[in-house]
């Protein structure tokens, strides 16, 4: 069956703010929350930027039976692998619930401001196989002495290890992360824009790879973006947090600023077009509905934003939610 996750948004929403709408999601029947982990926001002017694990510490004491996951973060500069690992051990610890660590290769607003350089793509496909195979050891309990060309470790041990399994998702765009996460992870993350063509990049490799592999089952963990506004204003007002998120260039600037100017360039109309829209439930249905079908997902995460998110998730619980669980 699968699991409904809200996504907290940390690059708009304070810390206490994603407290409060994860309160909301479990009170309007949600499963899961799903939070981003940034250093830096996709804009300057409306934007927000907490430390996620420390929210998530918040978030484990206060939804204890919601399932939680990051989604994602970036476990090759900013922290070490075996932080990682300590991190999800400890709030595996604080939930009576499952933790789930979903992770990916990263942008370079959250690795460049603190001085990292942010290589092509093959470097960190290379740092993640290095990485989740230190946070894999670590957690099964594994006293790890690893020499990697990117990391090391020396004796390293989690004296407070984990309770329960911790599912590890990498997010993948296209077909090379999706032959990786069929490889390393334990499950494929995939933000969806359009169902053909996710199911052609990153599905239908990730499939193959595992059947190479003699896995027979692929978990899936999908997700889509929308705006939920029924006028072009209420849709602009709620999508201004998130503009940066799909200008050219994102993987790789580190300034919010400059990710703002760029996307203001381009105008309302062509930022707006590369988000999902839904103006009532029924057109919400039809957006997430084959992420459940079509997909086979075992989590489907509803990002959306609105000009009254508390609301919005209100709304989600009382008429989407009965219509997706069907």
């Amino acid at each position: 069956m699968t699991k409904f996750s809200y996504f907290l948004g940390s690059e708009q929403w304070q810390p206490e703010e994603l407290l409060e709408h994860a309160q909301l999601a479990r009170k309007a029947g949600f499963d899961m929350v799903t939070i981003s982990e940034h250093f830096h926001p996709w804009v300057d002017d409306h934007s927000a930027s907490n430390f996620t694990w420390a929210t998530l510490g918040a978030l484990a004491r206060e939804l204890k039976n919601m399932d939680l996951g990051t989604g994602v973060t970036t476990p090759l500069w900013r922290i070490h692998p075996g932080v990682i690992a300590q991190a999800c051990a400890t709030i595996d610890r604080f939930t009576k619930s499952t933790f789930h660590l979903g992770v990916g290769t990263g942008e370079n607003i959250n690795e460049g401001p603190l001085g990292y350089e942010f290589p092509k793509y093959e470097e960190r496909a290379n740092r993640m196989k290095e990485a989740l195979t230190i946070i894999k050891r670590l957690l099964s309990g594994e006293k790890l002495t690893f020499e990697g060309e990117y990391y090391n470790t020396n004796s390293a041990k989690l004296y407070t290890p984990p309770l329960k399994e911790v599912p590890i998702w990498l997010a993948a765009g296209g077909p090379k992360s999706a032959t990786l996460a069929a490889e390393y992870a334990d499950g494929l993350m995939i933000s969806v824009k359009n169902p053909e063509d996710a199911y052609e990049k990153v599905i239908n490799p990730s499939k193959q790879k595992s059947e190479e592999l003699g896995k027979t089952n692929l978990r899936v963990h999908t997700y889509r973006w929308t705006m939920f506004a029924d006028n072009d204003e209420d849709a602009w007002e709620s999508l201004k947090s998130w503009r940066g998120l799909r200008a050219p260039n994102r993987l790789q600037e580190l300034d919010p600023m400059v990710l703002r100017e760029t996307s203001d360039s381009l105008g309302r109309e062509e930022i707006m077009s590369k988000f999902s829209r839904a103006g009532n439930i029924e057109e919400l249905v039809n957006i997430y509905k084959p992420l459940v079908e079509d997909f086979e997902s075992e989590i489907v995460t509803i990002q959306i934003s609105s000009i009254d998110q508390p609301k919005t998730i209100e709304l989600l619980g009382k008429e989407l939610l009965p219509k997706l669980k069907k």
